[in-house]
């Protein structure tokens, strides 16, 4: 795993990997619509993540956007700040597509060499194949649907918050997840480029604030906003997109990037932290009400009066509907696929089950967004709950 010096880390808490369905649609159309297929029996013995729980097939598509009217913070000299992005969205029934890639080969080898993984000639086309349940360029589903922005954590790739994105659209969001510009272990361009983590060396070197960071993300976010539901729309199915209703969620900094963000930009309207430390003082009411959850470990890091102080005084500043839960047995990386990755490459990870922790997250996330973008309360978020021992109900 990419990490800082302890002392960054502590506070940018860097990230390089982030359950039964509580919002299950009335009416249960073709669950096997744009899913595609296992390829063959050999397909059973490989690394995957945990199918989708929606009524929904999932579609995905990737965009390569680039903002020309900002520099790159981390490399000037760019031709302005370039995003990678997967969209997730509900598939239309009886849809196809192939299956869509994890992450590219060289996406890959990067993440295991920054991971520490065992060297091996076979291990980044593993991790690249590792089975998703999205079908490339399927047909959306009928109607508009709320967005959701999904930023990973710092040195992370976008891809690494597949299960998660999968698992919001079969419930029928469109998901969006940002690969920021030299900010991941490593981005596959269209043109053959792999941008590789210079934002990483920065900052190891010091002296510069993780507020460059989230600084940044609101910025490619604003952008992005604007080229999915602006005037002249990257993605030809952005017609399936309601701009009414728009949330954002991220792992680690790109946790803290979702309040950045709403800070910025009114048109996001609702926020989940998972376990990222804030680098922004957030002013008393700056979200206008606007709901906020945080989504932590469950030890002395993001407990109430624990070592990152940042939660306790966001928490205090957050004035609309807000929720402090920390899950038991998690590490960091327990919010993103990395559960997956970390077991099946034999690295370190936290003592809850793989197949658990992406459950449990994507349980509290799914019924946050399920109660504030669609105005359907879920009685998940209310307190504590026998199906889900692990997590913990905080009030400062």
């Amino acid at each position: 795993m990419i990490t800082l010096p302890r002392a960054a880390a502590a506070a940018v808490l860097a990230c390089t990997l982030a359950l039964p369905a509580t919002a299950a649609a009335a009416a249960a159309p073709d669950t096997s619509a744009a899913r595609p297929a296992a390829s063959d029996a050999a397909s059973a013995g490989r690394m995957r993540l945990p199918a989708p729980t929606g009524a929904h097939g999932v579609g995905s598509t990737v965009l390569h956007l680039v903002d020309r009217s900002r520099k790159d913070p981390w490399e000037p000299a760019a031709d302005g700040r370039e995003l990678m992005v997967t969209l997730h969205y509900p598939a239309a029934r009886r849809a196809h597509g192939r299956p869509a890639p994890y992450a590219t080969e060289p996406e890959a080898r990067e993440l295991l060499k920054a991971a520490g993984a065992p060297d091996s000639p076979s291990s980044a086309g593993e991790l690249a194949r590792l089975r998703t349940h999205g079908a490339v360029d399927a047909r959306p589903a009928p109607g508009r649907h709320p967005l959701v922005v999904l930023s990973p954590g710092f040195g992370a790739p976008r891809f690494t918050l597949t299960n998660l994105a999968e698992e919001l659209a079969s419930r029928g969001y469109v998901v969006a997840s940002v690969d920021h510009a030299y900010e991941s272990s490593g981005t596959s361009l269209p043109d053959g480029r792999l941008l590789t983590c210079t934002a990483c060396t920065v900052l190891d070197g010091g002296g510069v604030p993780g507020s460059t960071v989230t600084a940044a993300r609101a910025a490619d976010t604003r952008f992005l906003l604007d080229r999915l539901t602006g005037p002249a729309p990257a993605w030809r199915h952005a017609a399936s997109i309601d701009a009414s209703r728009i949330g954002m969620a991220g792992h680690s900094i790109g946790g803290a990037s979702a309040a950045t963000a709403m800070l910025a930009d009114p048109r996001i309207d609702a926020g989940v932290n998972m376990d990222g430390s804030f680098w922004d003082v957030l002013p008393a009411g700056g979200l206008q009400g606007r709901p906020f959850m945080l989504l932590g470990t469950d030890d002395d890091m993001h407990r109430p009066g624990g070592a990152d102080t940042t939660w306790d005084t966001t928490w205090q500043a957050l004035g609309g509907w807000k929720r402090w839960l920390t899950v038991a047995g998690t590490d960091h990386y327990s919010f993103s696929d990395a559960p997956v990755i970390q077991r099946h490459f034999g690295l370190p990870a936290g003592d809850i089950p793989a197949e658990r922790a992406l459950a449990v997250t994507r349980a509290y996330t799914a019924a946050f967004f399920d109660q504030h973008l669609r105005g359907q309360p879920r009685r998940l978020l209310d307190g504590p709950a026998a199906s889900h021992p692990e997590v913990r109900f905080h009030q400062p």
